[in-house]
Order: structure tokens, then C-alpha cells, then sequence
């Protein structure tokens, strides 16, 4: 196994969650970072791209970003510091890339996770994705911002065709992407007790299919991260890898 697996346990009020992070069984170097706030019911995973470093200062830009916030904070507050901090990352890294010159890119796909007083709410930009594990069922929260998920959208090619396709790594949105103003998505629901959620980089779903995601979401609940991580190298995964898991105690509904 190349390079060692960075990890991060946490337990807060109802939530126990961990994160972990690894470089993958061939890259040189990890440009993926993770956010495990349980104080603030706030957690993050950010997967940089733009070649040699670059990826992981946008990645880091953001980690630093959102473990600035504050706490004590209610939802709505931490939802306005989250949006507010995303768009001033951005703009920071819009503004290395110009310093630098046209042909450089310095971006990184994000997915948040905000949990509190029985509801969550996940905004995200990139390929970086979020899952909710409720009574054995995984349900993807995030939808890929990605080239080949709207391929598969319009009908174009099929979902066991976007794995090879040459195209795979292509997201439409990104931090510091080559667009004016951070456009995010967001997604929001409640939370039931006994839930589990897994924010994860693409180098772990694309390793490892929803059933064996769900399988070992069932077995270790918040303590996951880790065994999804060590699973994703098991199976080769060629990209850097994190997850990050929570399980949800009673008061957290």
C-alpha cells in the first residue's frame, strides 16, 4: 500500500463521524482534503484537479475556508458562512490563475454536508459525492456535475458505458473553474435516527459499486471511512481516495 491513511475521528453530541483520506495505489502525491466539524454538524470532502500541486492548494483553499467557520452557529448561519466562503475560495483561486497565466488551472470539486435539528442540507459543485444510508437503502444525495453524467442524462451512453468513457474525469463545475460566479447545488431533507452518511471523492465510488458502498455503510456505520478507504485500495483504485462518514444518534432527529 503506497503512501499512509490519513484519518480524522470525531464524536460530538449524536454524531460520531470519521474521515480518511489516502493518495491511491498510483498517484504520487493527494490533492483531496476533508472537513469533520460534529461541533458544527458540518462536513466537507474537496478533490482538487489542475495537475502537479495545483489541485491540492484549490482543495486546501477550501479545507482552510470551511474549518474557519465559527462555532455555535445555527443551520441557516452555517449555510450563509459555507456559501459566503465557497464563493470568496473562488475567487481567490480565480485570481492565482490569472497571476499565473491562461494555461493553468487551479480548481477543485466540493461536496458540504450540514446537519442540524432534524434536517440536512448538502451543496456540492463537481463530481465529489454525497449518500444517506436509511434502513439498509443507499440513496445518492449529489448529482455528478460531470461531462459523462449528462451523457447519461440525455440518453447518450449508458451508466455502465461511463465508466471507461475517456471523458470520465471531466466535471462541468468546480471551485476556481474557469467561470465568473461559484454556482452550487443544493439539496436538503430530513434525518431520521440510526442514519449514515458517506461524503466521499470519486476515486472511492468509482472503485467501489453502491452495493459493497452500502455493505460496509451497514456494518460500521460511523466508523466506515476506513474500510471503505482500505476496500477502494483492495480494488485497485487508481485515484486518491476519502471518505467521510457519519452516523446520526437519536438527538440528532
Amino acid at each position: 500500500m503506497n503512501g499512509e491513511i490519513t484519518q480524522n475521528r470525531s464524536l460530538a453530541g449524536s454524531f460520531l463521524s470519521c474521515a480518511v483520506t489516502h493518495r491511491g495505489a498510483v498517484r504520487t502525491s493527494n490533492q483531496d482534503a476533508f472537513v469533520n466539524r460534529p461541533d458544527l454538524g458540518l462536513w466537507a470532502v474537496a478533490d482538487g484537479a489542475g495537475g502537479h500541486r495545483s489541485g491540492e492548494i484549490a482543495s486546501e483553499e477550501v479545507r482552510r475556508a470551511l474549518e474557519g467557520i465559527p462555532p455555535g452557529l445555527p443551520a441557516l448561519a452555517v449555510l450563509g458562512q459555507v456559501r459566503a466562503r465557497l464563493e470568496t475560495a473562488h475567487l481567490v483561486l480565480r485570481a492565482r490563475v490569472t497571476s499565473l497565466g491562461p494555461r493553468v488551472q487551479i480548481a477543485t470539486t466540493v461536496v458540504v454536508m450540514v446537519v442540524q435539528d432534524g434536517h440536512f442540507a448538502c451543496l456540492w459543485a463537481g463530481d465529489s459525492r454525497a449518500y444517506l444510508l436509511r434502513q439498509g437503502e443507499l440513496i445518492q444525495v449529489s448529482r455528478d456535475h460531470s461531462v459523462v453524467e449528462d451523457l447519461i442524462e440525455s440518453g447518450a451512453i449508458t451508466a455502465a458505458q461511463a465508466m471507461g468513457h475517456p471523458l470520465s474525469n471531466v466535471v462541468t463545475r468546480a471551485v476556481g473553474a474557469e467561470i465568473d460566479a461559484l454556482r452550487l447545488d443544493k439539496r436538503s431533507g430530513r434525518v431520521l435516527p440510526g442514519d449514515c452518511l458517506l461524503l466521499c471523492s470519486d476515486g472511492l465510488c468509482k472503485a467501489l459499486t453502491d452495493a459493497r458502498i452500502a455493505e460496509l455503510l451497514a456494518i460500521h456505520r460511523g466508523e466506515a471511512a476506513e474500510p471503505l478507504v482500505r476496500a477502494a485500495l483492495d480494488a485497485k483504485a487508481t485515484d486518491n481516495v476519502t471518505a467521510v462518514t457519519v452516523q446520526l444518534g437519536g438527538e440528532a432527529a
